[in-house]
């Protein structure tokens, strides 16, 4: 007897059938949906009507379409990491997966093109739920941003690939923290500092953080990749954190990611 499950999302409210969730993933992986249609054997339009679909259920655009492709916003990318997260606990068997943070993707997605992993799955997502997953051996691999949360992961192996200074932006008291990043770093920072704060809201999206004229952290790293420029209110070494990969044991595949990334002098 062969038996299999499919994932659906609840969104809002209204349900996003596995097909749909399917096409967001192929629009991601192909960054575009002609692409994504021609890998699933559908027509362009019929794409368009399941991105629509997902967009209408929750309420705001989850792509963003130009000349040269389609690429997934953070609202996109949020569907896509509980698909990708569901898909894999519905399965017997998962290849080898690697998760991390949006702060280290960008390295991430290089190490694994440098290294020709092509079946290596990536799942993006905040140190709380990366960890999560490598507990309930879903994932791996983890490259873990906030040392904090290695108290949580004491039973895996781990071994220190770089460290990353935070920018603080400081607005006044008001504060909207970031999802990502070494944020219980830096507001363990401002206790020890004895400053009155508020952290008004939280979010996953780097634009809304930094056009929300609230405080915040951020990781300097990540700014750096995105070619932003952005003045701190200390210095980001006061806030130097250690960039850590956790794993269960040593093997050839995880050597070579180790290395990868050491090499890369995350600093």
């Amino acid at each position: 007897m062969d038996i299999s499950v499919r994932t659906e999302q609840i969104i809002n409210g209204h349900l996003v059938t596995n097909r749909q969730l399917e096409t967001l993933a192929a629009v991601a992986e192909t960054g575009s949906k002609t692409a994504a249609a021609r890998v699933l054997g559908i027509s362009v339009p019929v794409v368009h009507r399941y991105i629509a679909a997902i967009e209408e259920a929750a309420g705001s655009p989850i792509a963003t379409s130009t000349p040269a492709g389609t690429k997934l916003n953070d609202e996109g990318k949020r569907i896509l990491e509980t698909f990708v997260t569901t898909e894999l606990r519905c399965s017997d068997d998962h290849d080898f997966t690697v998760c991390c943070s949006p702060v280290t993707e960008d390295l991430m997605m290089s190490v694994l093109s440098a290294l020709k992993m092509a079946d290596v799955e990536l799942v993006i997502s905040d140190d709380e739920h990366n960890i999560r997953m490598m507990k309930e051996n879903l994932a791996d691999f983890a490259v873990i941003d906030d040392p904090l949360y290695l108290f949580d992961a004491d039973e895996f192996e781990g071994i220190e690939i770089g460290y990353m200074g935070m920018v603080f932006v400081d607005n006044g008291p008001s504060f909207i923290r970031y999802r990502y990043g070494a944020q219980r770093v830096a507001f363990m920072f401002l206790d020890t500092m004895d400053r009155k704060y508020t952290i008004e809201s939280e979010t996953f999206s780097l634009p809304e953080l930094i056009g929300s004229k609230k405080s915040y952290f951020v990781d300097e790293f990540l700014l750096l990749r995105k070619g932003i420029k952005m003045k701190s209110a200390i210095d980001p070494k006061v806030l130097r954190h250690a960039i850590t990969a956790i794993y269960r044991k040593e093997d050839k595949t995880v050597n070579r990611l180790v290395n990868a990334l050491q090499a890369r002098n995350i600093r």
